[in-house]
């Protein structure tokens, strides 16, 4: 009952997650591309009331008309919209859900045994503490360096990404270690959003009920900030998905794979920025395009060699071994979860057959599975598995 409890758990959150995340990214990606499609206002009455752009576009048969001020209205309107609230649903159902899913079942899903002899509870702690550390040291890096260069922030938070990816993969299991470098960054991206652009926003609106001049810094600030949570959405939302495709995080060198995903979205993203703003530069979707184009190849699985020798082993010499490490999980009745994972089911000869491609590219290949070694499989099973799959 408790795995089913779980289950339903992980299904309700994953959706409300999902669904505050889209009204959140698209908010943040639509002021983006507002910002970078505003053109000076011609209206001299316009431009007197200190707007300085606006935009006229059409939408679900509507014209409008938005316009931003450089720095406020001279007064403040009677209703204002705050977007807060979408940031703030994303990260608290993310933390729901990391928490249902990972710190929860910390031992089969944090820890791997192959990576780093750590308990349950240490790995808790090490995700924990690359949550609120990730956004210590970016937000330090930001008060040293936003106002120098941009491009040398940009350099260094990438290093500081790299170096905990680095660190996490030599600590946890691949998949929690790739799923906290994006929670990492999502908390960073949410923490701006409380500690910098809403308190700048309310100091603004406060500065104007008090009848003064609001401080141009607020929106300065709050717009660096923005913009950085724009480029490191898509890099967050990879490490979302990244637990369905092993092969990314199951890698010897798992940090290096996803500090070259993550630049190649940044690049995209880059040029989507770019495009707003009607500077159309092909060369950064051409390095993105090729750094993928790279990891696709440097990720690609190594040819099958027919075996030799010794006669390979039948499904009769397996068998035990898939009951024995996978059917606890992969079974019309698994005890060890509330229902098969992806509907996978290896509990007769006739669906381990079946599923004779994903068994061994699972256990042999990416060694993902059993999920933490829970099962106890031996590398001697693991190689006899092979030998089967070759020798079909």
């Amino acid at each position: 009952m408790d795995a089913y409890l779980i289950e339903w758990g992980s299904l309700l959150l994953r959706w409300l997650h999902l669904i505050v995340g889209i009204a959140w990214i698209g908010s943040s990606f639509y002021f983006v591309w507002l910002d970078n499609s505003l053109k000076p206002p011609t209206d001299p009455a316009l431009k007197a009331k200190g707007v300085g752009g606006e935009l006229w576009a059409v939408h679900g048969g509507g014209f409008y008309n938005p316009q931003k001020y450089l720095v406020a209205p001279a007064h403040l309107p009677d209703e204002l919209h705050w977007f807060k609230w979408e940031s703030y649903s994303t990260w608290l159902s993310g933390f729901a859900l990391i928490s249902t899913l990972y710190y929860l079942q910390a031992g089969s899903y944090m820890v791997d045994p192959s990576v780093a002899a750590i308990s349950p509870g240490t790995a808790v702690a090490i995700g924990l503490g690359t949550l609120a550390g990730g956004w210590v040291v970016y937000d330090v890096l930001c008060r040293l360096l936003i106002n120098r260069s941009q491009l040398l922030f940009g350099i260094v938070y990438y290093a500081f990404v790299v170096a905990v990816a680095w660190a996490l993969t030599h600590l946890l299991s691949g998949r929690a270690a790739f799923i906290h470098v994006g929670a990492m960054i999502a908390t960073t991206m949410s923490g701006n959003v409380f500690f910098w652009i809403i308190p700048g926003q309310k100091r603004v609106v406060a500065a104007m009920q008090r009848g003064d001049t609001p401080d141009p810094m607020d929106g300065i600030r709050a717009k660096q900030r923005s913009y950085h949570n724009n480029y490191l959405t898509l890099p967050v939302l990879f490490c979302m998905i990244s637990n369905h495709y092993a092969f990314t995080y199951t890698h010897a060198h798992a940090w290096a794979v996803l500090a070259l995903i993550i630049l190649a979205a940044v690049l995209i993203r880059h040029f989507f920025n770019l495009r707003h703003k009607g500077a159309v530069r092909w060369e950064f979707p051409a390095a993105a395009i090729a750094i993928l184009a790279g990891v696709a190849v440097w990720l690609a699985p190594a040819p099958r060699v027919a075996s030799t020798g010794t006669a390979a082993p039948t499904l009769a010499d397996i068998q035990p071994i898939i009951n024995a490490r996978c059917t606890a999980c992969h079974a019309e009745k698994p005890t060890l979860m509330a229902s098969a994972p992806a509907g996978v089911l290896l509990d007769t000869p006739q669906r381990i057959e079946a599923q004779a491609q994903r068994i061994h590219d699972q256990t042999v290949k990416l060694k993902a599975m059993p999920l933490g070694n829970v099962t106890g499989i031996t590398d001697e099973e693991r190689m006899k598995i092979a030998g089967w799959f070759e020798g079909r």
